[in-house]
């Protein structure tokens, strides 16, 4: 798919369509789109904040009671993040004491049908990956392991 030509659909993934440069400069592989929002939504909580938010707004210590083992810092910090990112919206209400919703944004929720793809893909993949990490655990064990000369 060309600039000129956008609707025609690609035979290729997206992906694969473009050449890279070789050796990928740094500089360019740090400005990468899609290098920054994979660091965003692959850290620990991020992806986990961005589904339970897709359901529906939730409130700072309901978020906090809903995922075990998350710190209030960690999930203060990761929902500035989030928030940074354009991807959820942190509402004040005026109450006594303040209370403080969290929701999706329109942009946020884009992000919701990729996010389905890549967790249906790694459900779908799971016992393969498994696999794949035992056998190149074995590996690993044999090359470790001293040779004997008898």
């Amino acid at each position: 798919m060309s600039g000129t030509h956008t609707d025609v659909p690609s035979v290729v993934p997206s992906v694969l369509a473009y050449e890279l440069p070789r050796p990928v400069p740094a500089d360019e592989l740090a400005a990468c789109p899609v290098g920054d929002v994979l660091r965003r939504v692959g850290d620990k909580w991020s992806m986990l904040l961005v589904i339970l938010l897709g359901r529906r707004p939730y409130r700072y210590n309901e978020l906090h009671r809903s995922i075990e083992g998350i710190s209030q810092r960690m999930l203060t910090r990761t929902l500035r993040g989030l928030e940074a990112d354009g991807l959820v919206h942190r509402q004040v209400h005026p109450t006594v004491p303040p209370s403080v919703e969290y929701s999706l944004t329109p942009l946020g929720r884009t992000l919701l049908e990729p996010l389905s793809a890549l967790a249906d893909w790694a459900v779908r993949h799971e016992a393969e990956i498994n696999a794949a990490r035992a056998r190149h655990a074995a590996r690993a064990r044999r090359t470790a392991e001293p040779e004997v000369y008898g």
